[in-house]
């Protein structure tokens, strides 16, 4: 190990730090600690030097444990979470780039291995209310996403081994929100402007979320003080209908969202329907509507803390109403100076 660093000051290598998640932690423990960030490319290179990190060229899957020389510890935010594709793509970049990455970790020496996980680890289609961590996984589920991202944890947790000097948990965020969003708010966005948006049962579905800088937080108290071999589910400590919270977060980025609403009894099935038609002729782009952005709209799912608050001393730093404010001010900011959404890229 290097002992030319300061007292406390660790080596952390991370995946995904080009990412909305991966990047928000990187800002965060790069305060403290030194930031190594796995890049595939010269714009990846710009963004991680911007949240902090020195950026190490290479691919998932394929990570030489040399790039993880002198590491403390590894945070693995990198994951396929598109809502379409094949079962194989799913597989090669969230299971088998998990194990390779673990492979290398253990190669190195790195003794402390944090997995973003996610509550959809435990999803297949149901209402989730009031879920701890001792929920079991799902048998089986329609979403390759939720399947390739269980089986990733479980290998994390398989994988922990204190005998050999090597912790590996995980956390599991519910719905991620924050400055930088790529996803929940820019597709929202994007079907709005087709004018194919609806809600679902009037989007009345409850749901917990997740500030992205809370997700941070708990990051670098899970490195601190998570115990190998666990899961800690982490939000912002409160619940929302998926409306009103869908409603805010898009008003801040100046957009109304349509009042109309369609049974879910309907939506669902039309789904299904889209999603094998689309497998049968073997289309590649994603269908109008998926089985997982109907679900996600229609199906409670409210996860515990108390687990993250007694074993990690964690409890959110961001109120959900103070980051909203945030967001409508960094909105109304943009709206000022056109070039200000630019900034950073």
């Amino acid at each position: 190990m290097d002992h030319t660093r300061e007292p406390g000051r660790k080596r952390i290598f991370v995946t995904g730090a080009s990412g909305f998640i991966g990047g928000a932690i990187s800002r965060r423990l790069s305060a403290r600690h030194d930031i190594v960030a796995l890049s595939r490319s010269a714009a990846g290179d710009v963004l991680i030097r911007q949240s902090g990190g020195t950026p190490i060229r290479g691919e998932l899957g394929a990570i030489d444990p040399g790039s993880l020389a002198d590491c403390d510890a590894v945070v693995h935010c990198a994951a396929r979470v598109e809502v379409w594709g094949a079962r194989e793509d799913y597989w090669r970049v969230n299971v088998e780039g998990t194990d390779q990455l673990l492979d290398a970790a253990r190669a190195a020496g790195v003794r402390r291995f944090l997995h973003m996980s996610s509550e959809a680890v435990l999803w297949h289609g149901q209402h989730m209310r009031g879920v701890d961590e001792t929920a079991p996984y799902a048998e089986r589920t329609p979403y390759l996403y939720a399947e390739t991202k269980a089986e990733a944890e479980r290998r994390v947790l398989a994988a922990n081994a204190p005998a050999d000097a090597f912790e590996a948990l995980a956390l599991r965020p519910r719905l991620v929100w924050g400055p930088g969003d790529r996803t929940l708010v820019p597709e929202a966005k994007a079907v709005i402007e087709r004018g194919a948006f609806a809600w679902l049962d009037g989007g009345r579905a409850l749901t917990s979320t997740t500030h992205v800088s809370n997700l941070a937080y708990a990051s670098e108290l899970a490195l601190e003080r998570g115990k190998g071999g666990e899961v800690y589910f982490i939000t912002d400590g409160v619940d929302s209908d998926f409306r009103s919270i869908m409603t805010q977060l898009l008003a801040a980025e100046g957009v109304e969202v349509p009042a109309r609403s369609l049974p879910s009894w309907i939506a669902r099935p039309a789904a299904h329907m889209l999603e094998a038609t689309w497998r049968r002729l073997k289309i590649k782009v994603t269908p109008p509507v998926t089985r997982h952005a109907v679900d996600l709209m229609c199906c409670d799912c409210t996860v515990r803390i108390d687990k993250a608050r007694r074993e990690l001393g964690y409890a959110p730093i961001v109120e959900v109403e103070a980051g909203l404010q945030a967001l409508r001010e960094a909105g109304a900011g943009n709206a000022k100076h056109p070039m200000g959404a630019a900034k950073g890229l």
